[in-house]
């Protein structure tokens, strides 16, 4: 099968079927649905620092050479840059949504009600969500296209890492979407849509990379930074949340497991 269909199929694996996935858990109660997403946060945290540490960077730095291990250090430092540039004005954006609808008092500007200023920023989070995982899914794909240039086997273990991340983030994205008044049918479908996205960003990845493989040891540095960030930043401080013994105790078994899964992929795959 050409590479460029292995790479778009598991592109649409990562962004089109995870929030397909990510709809099982409206037919799960709400309470134990929230027994069960955070553990799945768990594991897509240690999905992603294995995918990171143990398949992509390793593999980033047998392709530029170890006289080129310093660069890329530098290339992974750059990326977690990057991507805490991104999360920044995306919170940005956001806050600057939620501060025009209100006056420099905090309080509605003349003629809103306080239930227009809750409708408005309910409908300026939906879009900001849309966008933001349409933004999101393009990077995935970029990240997905990277490792199946490099190869078929590191390709599939980060389409592993990226879906595993995007299910509980989708959950939580449809809630917005639908808190900010879509329905359930057209929230499913605008989220379904972005994870084209992730199509577009794999595609555009593949031509570019393709000629300049030079740079794809870089490449493959940044798309470990972005799932170390993503790991570190967006996952484990949610998890601090529960600090209980047992959970603490199920979190850290868990975060193992997503590590061992992709370690043992790696060595099934004879990497």
């Amino acid at each position: 099968m050409p590479l460029l269909v292995w790479i778009v199929l598991f592109a649409a694996l990562g962004g089109i079927a995870s929030a397909a996935l990510a709809v099982m858990f409206l037919w799960i109660p709400a309470a134990r649905a929230a027994l069960v997403l955070p553990h799945f946060v768990s594991f897509a945290t240690g999905a992603l620092l294995g995918a990171g540490l143990l398949a992509l960077l390793p593999e980033a730095i047998a392709g530029a050479g170890v006289a080129a291990s310093h660069v890329i250090g530098l290339t992974l430092i750059a990326g977690l840059g990057v991507f805490f540039v991104i999360e920044k004005l995306v919170l940005w954006w956001h806050v600057r949504g939620e501060e025009e609808t209100a006056d420099e008092h905090g309080q509605p500007h003349a003629g809103h009600s306080h239930a227009g200023l809750s409708r408005r920023r309910a409908h300026a989070s939906g879009a900001l969500v849309l966008v933001g995982d349409s933004i999101h899914n393009a990077l995935d794909g970029v990240l997905i296209a990277a490792a199946f240039l490099t190869s078929v086997s590191l390709g599939l273990v980060t389409t592993f890492a990226v879906a595993a991340h995007e299910i509980p983030h989708r959950v939580g994205d449809f809630a917005i979407l639908v808190h900010s008044g879509l329905s359930r049918g057209r929230a499913l479908w605008l989220n379904l849509a972005t994870g084209l996205a992730s199509i577009v960003g794999a595609v555009a990845a593949y031509y570019g990379l393709r000629r300049a493989l030079g740079i794809l040891p870089y490449a493959l540095a940044f798309a470990a930074a972005g799932f170390l960030y993503i790991a570190v930043a967006g996952l484990i401080p949610g998890l601090h949340r529960r600090a209980d013994p047992r959970s603490s105790a199920v979190q850290v078994v868990l975060i193992g497991l997503g590590i061992a899964v992709v370690s043992l992929a790696e060595r099934l795959a004879g990497r």
